[in-house]
């Protein structure tokens, strides 16, 4: 069956972007291989937050997935080339995981996250911590959020200071 996994970057004092929604701070890393992190999804769902800043900014390449946006405020007339969602993302996320495919990329988007894991509808957690301390911003995990049990299960330390954790619920 399908996972979801709520994979992101976080600074090490817990955001995943600055307070304007800015990602610059993450960068590349050459031992980092975002093509094999791309290869694992076909699907993509993100919150209006997300998705905004996503549009304003440089852009990873989604064209060869299925993309949905979770807001009650966006129009799918004016982005027809993603999936706007009303409603419920709990009820998305178990259409989604019932269709064959790849995993489903949570990116982004700490409200939506919170919303999907008090569903239970959340199986990972990747987090790429950055070596750099923003001070401010949107946080990994939107408060308030219920005490939730994880388990690592992988870990790699990369030259440049940048730590990868993956994490299951439960």
């Amino acid at each position: 069956m399908r996972r979801v996994r709520y994979a992101v970057a976080a600074s090490l004092d817990g955001f995943i972007a600055g307070p304007s929604g800015e990602a610059d701070w993450i960068g590349t890393d050459p031992e980092f291989d975002f093509g094999e992190l791309y290869r694992r999804f076909d699907t993509v769902v993100m919150g209006s937050g997300t998705f905004a800043a996503f549009i304003k900014g440089p852009r990873a390449d989604l064209s060869e997935m299925e993309v949905y946006v979770c807001s009650n405020s966006l129009s799918q007339k004016d982005y027809p080339e993603v999936s706007i969602v009303r409603g419920d993302p709990a009820a998305l996320i178990t259409e989604l995981k019932k269709k064959p495919g790849k995993d489903i990329w949570l990116i982004g988007g700490s409200k939506l996250f919170r919303t999907l894991v008090e569903a239970g509808k959340v199986d990972d957690v990747e987090v790429a911590l950055i070596p750099v301390l923003l001070g401010d911003g949107i946080p990994l995990f939107w408060p308030p959020y219920l005490p939730t049990q994880l388990t690592l299960t992988a870990h790699r330390v990369y030259k440049s200071g940048r730590v990868s954790l993956t994490y299951t619920m439960g």
